[in-house]
């Protein structure tokens, strides 16, 4: 008799741990800094590379800025604004470990500001880190980036990119225009 009164107990006792530890973290991480490494992909006859600052999060709306650098054609190298939209459920999602799909736009500085779609996929590693996958048209060419990602509490340096210029890169990649034919 004894055992029928514990064992449900500890099973009620360990679901509501696990219902708590992952409520926290999902609130936790919407409170977070999201740091996307540079990433390259090569181009004709050269290398674009994507930078972007430290996003922060607001209405699962994680916002920054972006560069993209084009080498050796450096007068193909944008900067711009970068919003990506991550639901509470996708970040959920990637909380858990699972694959989430994730979109967004990048509109570039300056005169006629172009804005473009960008497509991701996150996959995590663990509930800190992981990689991406970006996709987005520019011109008739796909611009595609693999960088690794990883969260940084609010009001930390150490998780966050050396200066924004770092990380500026990965809107200019999205609104990077390939070379007319």
């Amino acid at each position: 008799m004894k055992f029928r009164l514990v064992l449900p107990a500890l099973l009620a006792v360990g679901w509501l741990a696990l219902t708590a530890q992952a409520g926290s973290t999902n609130a936790a991480s919407t409170n977070r800094i999201l740091v996307i490494d540079p990433s390259s992909m090569p181009v004709a006859g050269g290398t674009a590379t994507l930078t972007i600052s430290a996003l922060h999060r607001t209405n699962g709306i994680y916002r920054g800025d972006y560069k993209i650098t084009v080498s050796p054609y450096f007068f193909k190298s944008e900067k711009g604004k970068l919003a990506i939209v991550v639901s509470d459920e996708s970040l959920g999602k990637i909380n858990q470990g699972k694959v989430a799909a994730i979109i967004g736009s990048a509109t570039t500085s300056g005169k006629g500001g172009r804005s473009r779609q960008i497509d991701a996929t996150a996959t995590p590693a663990d509930i800190n880190r992981g990689t991406l996958k970006l996709w987005f048209a520019a011109g008739d060419r796909q611009m595609i980036f693999e960088p690794a990602y990883h969260f940084s509490e609010k009001g930390t340096t150490a998780g966050m990119a050396p200066d924004s210029e770092t990380n500026l890169a990965f809107t200019a990649a999205v609104a990077l225009q390939s070379p007319s034919k």
